[in-house]
């Protein structure tokens, strides 16, 4: 696994402008069976926190990644290729998604045999509803990604649902619930376009190291 860009370092590079170009090239449910890739960024999340919605802002396509309100409707490693080759992948959400047992196990064990194994991966961003705070699923993702020394940065979503007056509370009180600073956060509204340009500079960054 390479080394990857933290946000302090982040904050002293030039800011890209425009969409990511981005391309779906193909689903699978083994990260072995991916196609190799100089460097990968992974979106991971609860069910229903806005991967989906988040990856067609990055790329400024509202179909590039299938949108539901159903949540559990992402149940397979997809792969999305930028123009040098590198590759972003929307994970299985975690969560409450209505399936049986056994298929909720089969995604837990696709998404740490992806994360562990996947040699090409730089850095793991890790959606958390701003809206509602980190779960302890949110907690249990963040704990495993750090005892596996696996680098991520958490992006909170739904910034536009926090009402202002509360937003600034908001921001430490679920920075604090990831075991974080508040600086330390990504903010972002994919409806909204809020802290959008950032996060795709961020991404660009580590898929063109």
């Amino acid at each position: 696994m390479q080394r990857t860009i933290s946000l302090d370092s982040f904050r002293t590079l030039q800011v890209m402008t425009g969409p990511l170009q981005l391309t779906f090239v193909t689903s699978a449910v083994d990260a072995k069976t991916l196609p190799n890739s100089p460097a990968e960024v992974a979106v991971v999340g609860r069910s229903n926190v806005g991967k989906s919605s988040l990856i067609n802002a990055l790329a400024n396509h509202k179909q590039l990644a299938r949108v539901s309100k159903t949540p559990g409707r992402t149940q397979l490693i997809n792969l999305f290729s930028m123009p040098n080759g590198s590759t972003l992948v929307d994970l299985p959400g975690y969560g409450y998604a209505a399936v049986p047992g056994r298929v909720k196990q089969g995604w837990q064990k696709m998404i740490e045999g992806y994360l562990l194994d996947r040699e090409e991966l730089v850095n793991v961003f890790v959606l958390v509803d701003g809206e509602i705070g980190p779960t302890k699923l949110d907690v249990q993702m963040l704990t495993w990604l750090r005892a596996s020394e696996i680098p991520h940065t958490v992006v909170a979503t739904k910034h536009d649902k926090v009402k202002s007056a509360k937003r600034a509370t908001r921001k430490k009180d679920l920075a604090a619930g990831c075991m974080l600073e508040p600086g330390d956060i990504v903010w972002v509204s994919a409806s909204k376009g809020v802290g959008i340009e950032q996060l795709r500079s961020l991404v660009y960054s580590h898929l063109t190291l």
